[in-house]
């Protein structure tokens, strides 16, 4: 029998004694919401997940020994794990838990490693990975001392990372602000918190205007989308760019109607942008990722593409075959089906059914037939959301000073003492890193830059760790705007594939991408960075030269800029497109002379743009 089975035989044998205890809780507590209607959790009572004493009569003594957050890793085993040892495993071995991608892709540019995976928030270890991305073990990210030389296992990108980047795991509760409340383990996902972060429920005790408290005290696995926003606001900005947001320059205009600025969420002012149109059908994240895409699979894996299963041909298959009704690695979606000939998605958050659309069934026209019928290569070497995402945040130059003198919090240290499952609050931190203040050089949303991805498609590329470094001890200058080198020579100033979540119905017209130097990586030309004060000789668009050298680094293994070559046939095209974009019948005979994946040649462009000068010629004189 399985040891999740043993304990919850022995919780209903226990029953009638529980609901006794219960009651005292509920002397105080009147009106709290049972945490959970599930078969094995309806029964449980306050102490069987949050300890303390149930026979106690006062607060301080009913509350001695307890725990606030019963979820939270640090007590997990405790708790969770009794009934959920498999989903508790997986899920602390997940990138959500080790966020060993952003670890590696931040100390990667910066230096101080290869693009390997190394260190995780804390140790972790597996004794069988399996997979060709599975690794057996991570290491505990090191800290930094600056009297100590710096080095791999000395540098202060790693203070950068406990300081700011890595309030975003299920080992914390994340920073206290509107937007950001949550909790930590579990319940940073199945408990929802409102993003001012107040109680709506009924229990008595709880003040209603008190901050950092969850809409109710409830389990739930229907998880909208406003709780994954609670930490995907930033970095790759996945979340906020589903719902169609990016953030502002900070002005917090338009005014509102009494002449003040907009709130803030996540710390910032939001512009409001094209919404992903799965968002705008109703459909929310859990609707595409899977439990292992959230849980894990039970592997560690160091990118986040790895550890995903779900594609977009899962749900809508290709131009040859309708959806199979399962992910890329082969697990069924179990909210997809085949009724009446239509492929069916139901919702897992509300239940309503949408029609799936199949490329294989689809009538294209224009654009879309030229893209996807007459030039095949587009659907075998590109991504989906190469086309269809028509923008991306794009944050360049990510300015981070460090003050040395000023000891600020870690967020993967905490004080010791007092309730285990409250350390990793924002609070309770320790003060073992230092302070640091985060600004940037500028904020763009057209025209993302494209490459290719460690799958060797053509992907949206957005500006990764653009890290422009200065350090200062208290009024002295330590480091000014300093730039690093990569172990493999490139800039660490950073542009890397990304799946922005920010499709839409209608692509990207051809112009956008064969007609831009942006897109193909040769920048736009507008930005002088080194009259902004950063000692680079690129702007910080440009991630590769026109002889197809690299410039700025890339942090996933096999992904790249566009080499000279292809960037002279994606643009090749565009030479053509002002007369021909939408005509088929010339795009077929472009394939049917260069062949199926190719534009023309250099030598047959020109010696086609001579045969059409010489024609014109004639018809003129």
């Amino acid at each position: 029998m399985r040891k999740g089975a043993i304990a919850l035989l022995g919780l209903l044998l226990l029953l009638p004694a529980w609901a006794g205890a219960a009651q005292k809780c509920l002397t105080c507590h009147e009106g709290i919401e049972k945490f959970a209607d599930v078969p094995g959790m309806a029964h449980l009572t306050c102490t069987d997940c949050h300890m303390g004493d149930a026979e106690a009569t006062g607060a301080e003594a009913a509350h001695k020994g307890m725990y606030a957050n019963p979820s939270d890793p640090r007590v997990i085993d405790k708790t969770c794990a009794a009934c959920h040892p498999n989903e508790v495993e997986n899920a602390l071995k997940s990138l959500h838990a080790t966020s060993a991608c952003k670890i590696s892709g931040t100390r990667y540019a910066a230096g101080s490693q290869g693009r390997e995976g190394i260190y995780a928030n804390y140790a972790v270890s597996d004794d069988k990975p399996e997979g060709k991305y599975a690794v057996g073990s991570l290491k505990a990210i090191p800290s930094y001392d600056p009297a100590k030389a710096e080095g791999p296992e000395n540098h202060p990108i790693d203070d950068y990372l406990r300081n700011q980047c890595l309030r975003c795991h299920i080992w914390s509760d994340g920073h206290q602000r509107d937007g950001d409340y949550r909790a930590s383990g579990c319940a940073a996902c199945h408990v929802l918190y409102s993003d001012a972060g107040t109680y709506e429920g009924g229990d008595k005790a709880i003040d209603k205007s008190q901050k950092d408290r969850p809409r109710f005290h409830r389990l739930t696995s229907k998880i909208p989308e406003t709780q994954c926003l609670h930490c995907h606001n930033r970095g790759g900005r996945t979340g906020v760019s589903y719902i169609g947001t990016m953030e502002s320059d900070g002005y917090g205009t338009p005014w509102t109607a009494k002449g003040g600025k907009q709130g803030k969420l996540h710390g910032k002012h939001y512009n409001h942008l094209t919404k992903n149109v799965h968002y705008e059908k109703g459909m929310t994240c859990i609707d595409c990722h899977t439990m292992q895409d959230l849980h894990g699979d039970g592997n560690i894996y160091v990118k986040k593409e790895q550890a995903v299963e779900i594609e977009c041909e899962d749900c809508h298959g290709t131009l040859d075959k309708r959806s199979e009704l399962k992910t890329s690695w082969g697990n069924p979606l179990t909210n997809l089906s085949e009724r009446g000939g239509k492929i069916i998605l139901t919702g897992k958050l509300d239940g309503k059914e949408h029609v799936v659309p199949q490329i294989s069934e689809a009538q294209f026209g224009g654009e879309g037939q030229a893209a996807m019928v007459a030039i095949p290569g587009h659907m075998e070497k590109l991504e989906c959301y190469a086309c269809h995402a028509k923008w991306a945040p794009q944050c360049y130059g990510c300015h981070a000073k460090q003050d040395i003198a000023k000891p600020s919090g870690d967020w993967l240290n905490g004080t010791p003492g007092g309730d285990p499952s409250m350390v990793s609050h924002k609070n309770n931190r320790a003060q073992t890193a230092f302070a640091w203040n985060e600004s940037r050089s500028y904020l763009r949303w057209e025209t993302p830059v494209l490459g290719l991805n460690s799958e060797g498609k053509v992907s949206t590329f957005i500006p990764g760790c653009q890290v422009i470094f200065t350090q200062v001890e208290g009024e002295e200058n330590r480091v000014h705007n300093k730039t690093f080198t990569t172990v493999d020579g490139t800039s660490g100033l950073g542009t890397n594939q990304i799946q922005p979540h920010t499709t839409t119905r209608a692509a990207r017209s051809c112009a956008d991408c064969h007609m831009s130097t942006k897109a193909v990586g040769l920048g736009s030309g507008f930005y002088v960075t080194q009259d902004n004060g950063v000692d680079v000789d690129f702007e910080l668009e440009r991630i590769v030269d026109e002889e197809g050298r690299q410039i700025q680094q890339t942090a996933h293994e096999g992904s790249r800029p566009f080499n000279k070559e292809e960037q002279q046939r994606i643009l090749r095209a565009g030479t053509c497109l002002p007369c021909h974009g939408g005509d088929n019948a010339f795009w077929s005979k472009v394939k049917d002379k260069a062949g199926v994946d190719a534009a023309p040649t250099y030598e047959m462009h020109q010696k086609a743009i001579k045969k059409v000068l010489d024609k014109a010629g004639k018809s003129l004189f």
